[in-house]
């Protein structure tokens, strides 16, 4: 079960746009830190959360240029989560892109190795 199921929407929707961002980057990070990459199936379960929390964002969001923006964004990670094995530099590329969504999360990119 995920680690976020019973999120609600309510609760989400609660956090502020950039704490949403930034916990969305927080899983991609754990992803992007796992001790073997090639792990799929720990990967997967990171991009699961990922994904979770993207659906959650975009479902309690009411700007619907903001959702069309974010639904890009999932679309990456939804890539990274079908692809036959991790791909170092894509993820990193898509954590980097949905940090830079909010100028607080983009405060975060100088934190990134």
């Amino acid at each position: 079960m995920s680690q976020h199921a019973s999120l609600s929407p309510e609760r989400w929707s609660s956090f502020s746009l950039d704490q949403q961002i930034l916990m969305i980057a927080n899983e991609m990070n754990r992803a992007g830190k796992l001790p073997d990459p090639r792990d799929r199936t720990l990967f997967r379960a990171s991009y699961e959360r990922v994904l979770n929390l993207a659906d959650l964002t975009i479902r309690v969001q009411p700007r619907p240029a903001f959702r069309r923006e974010m639904l890009r964004r999932r679309d990456l990670a939804a890539e990274l989560y079908v692809a036959e094995s991790p791909d170092p530099s894509a993820h990193a590329a898509a954590l980097r892109l949905l940090l830079r969504f909010t100028p607080e999360a983009s405060r975060q990119l100088a934190f990134l190795a």
